[in-house]
């Protein structure tokens, strides 16, 4: 613990005018973080025809060479940030995605703009879980999923902040100035967080809920890690055994035998040491989260929504050019409406009614979301069908009415596929400590995202090549369509993890 910690009880020393100001700029941070993240959707067209890509390329620079580096080195930088100081990892880290993200504007080829997107997941890799962190002992239980969820807001705000400006600027000046202004955009912000936002005491705002809480019964605790199972070594191991079975392929591939490219399989070799490495460094904390069921249960529920979430909002903006026939322009306006007012709405809804739930049964944190992605699916091709829809009414309507119609209905499952943010991240800070939470949050964070965004950006594009030959230029709705399932699934998950969160729950 650092001697500022120490000195900063934060009930006492930070007014609630400063602990909202963290919030904010934390939110606007995790604002930059998105859209330097989701910029690239919006570029999908103007950089497949600079660098002749398919769909399948275009989502591997959306999801592997982002997610691979962003999911593992997030291990490291959260079990950095619980052994020091939290404000400067998200500093540094900041100043590290914004410089690759406007690297990637003087990308000359499709390998340098991958490494370029590598490096933007670096950074980002620091900026989330201590974040979560941060806010967790910034405020205390009973308002925790709010703050949660008001920190998510830098989902929308991100999305549609890279869409608009990084589809206005591409649009006016080139996808090259897009990549560059926003870059610097954040390398300037990053000061602004260091000077101003101080560390609090780890665990302080549960330390003082349990004060003024009446005595209760007593509830399961979580045993140390030195008594426990031993599982995060053995899921670290079992990362290093397939590396070692990754780097065989990559050997007889250099021999002529298997796959013709050795890169793939030594990528992989190299992703799953990585991951090996950040779970051994991580395997305390592994040893308390991975023994219960319920981790497992909000981090895959998490993910299968991810795989929707990340790839439906990636591949939107090239849907709405190729199916409802828009400009760059035109979209920049419409998908970032969708995703500001729907993200928006959907994030503290989800925050607000799981905490007021929450009162009566800690499995509403998963329940919520899981009711919401039931929702979701049908309401997706719904909105996607619009023209249909309207093309029913007498006359057939308009053009003009099919694009309104689709931007309402689109606003619903963008709100339900985000309100599990709130709910689940704060349900993941109650299965550790509090001095394990930053990298509880990583581990979660590297389930979540090496599936979630690295599967889903790249699925959707890889099925609608699969899909051309039969559907056209229409591949991509019929890629869109099969993705729903993975809300079903992610559903089913977290039904399952509200059955078992109260008893692995960790006050």
């Amino acid at each position: 613990m650092s001697a500022n910690e120490a000195a900063v009880p934060v009930e006492k020393e930070f007014s609630p005018a400063y602990r909202y100001y963290v919030l904010a700029i934390l939110v606007f941070v995790y604002m930059l973080n998105f859209v330097d993240r989701q910029i690239i959707g919006i570029l999908a067209a103007p950089l497949k025809q600079e660098f002749d890509l398919s769909d399948s390329q275009f989502g591997l620079l959306g999801g592997i060479a982002f997610a691979s580096v962003y999911s593992t080195l997030a291990i490291p930088l959260a079990w950095l940030a619980d052994r020091s100081s939290r404000v400067w990892i998200m500093t540094g880290a900041l100043t590290v995605w914004s410089g690759f993200t406007a690297l990637c504007g003087v990308a000359g080829s499709f390998g340098q703009l991958f490494l370029f997107r590598m490096g933007v997941g670096v950074g980002e890799a620091g900026g989330v879980a201590p974040a979560y962190s941060l806010i967790a002992d910034y405020f205390p239980p009973n308002q925790r999923a709010r703050a949660l969820a008001a920190f998510a807001f830098g989902i929308p705000l991100g999305t549609a902040g890279g869409t608009l400006v990084g589809g206005l600027l591409a649009a006016e000046y080139g996808w090259r100035t897009a990549f560059i202004v926003v870059g610097v955009l954040g390398v300037l912000v990053a000061p602004v967080l260091r000077l101003t936002v101080r560390d609090p005491k780890r665990g302080g705002t549960d330390a003082a809920a349990a004060q003024a809480a009446p005595a209760a019964a007593p509830v399961p605790q979580t045993p140390s890690p030195g008594v426990s199972t031993g599982l995060g070594r053995k899921v670290a191991l079992a990362s290093f055994g397939i590396a070692g079975v990754f780097a065989g392929l990559g050997a007889l591939s250099l021999m002529g035998v298997g796959v013709q490219n050795p890169v793939i399989p030594f990528f992989g070799a190299g992703l799953f040491t990585v991951i090996g490495i950040s779970l051994w460094i991580a395997k305390s904390t592994g040893d308390v989260i991975m023994r219960k069921k319920s981790f497992w249960l909000l981090s895959l529920g998490a993910a299968s929504s991810s795989v929707c979430g990340y790839g439906v909002a990636g591949w939107l903006p090239l849907f709405f050019m190729r199916s409802f026939d828009l400009t760059l322009s035109q979209v920049s306006w419409y998908y970032a409406g969708i995703a500001l007012i729907g993200g928006l709405l959907g994030i503290w809804m989800g925050g607000a009614v799981a905490d007021k739930m929450a009162k009566r049964s800690k499995a509403a944190y998963p329940l919520v979301p899981a009711i919401c992605f039931l929702i979701s699916a049908p309401c997706f091709i719904l909105a996607m069908n619009s023209p249909w829809l309207i093309g029913m009414l007498p006359g057939g309507g308009s053009h003009g009415m099919a694009l309104l119609l689709a931007f309402l209905i689109f606003l619903i499952p963008t709100g339900l596929n985000l309100a599990w943010l709130g709910p689940v991240t704060a349900a993941v800070q109650h299965l550790a400590p509090a001095p394990m939470r930053s990298t509880a949050s990583a581990i979660f964070l590297l389930i979540n995202n090496l599936l979630g965004l690295a599967v889903g950006f790249f699925y959707f594009g890889w099925m609608s090549d699969l899909l051309r030959p039969t559907f056209g230029d229409e591949s991509l709705r019929w890629a869109i369509y099969t993705g729903m399932g993975f809300y079903l699934l992610a559903s089913v998950l977290l039904f399952s993890a509200s059955r078992t969160l109260t008893k692995d729950w960790t006050e």
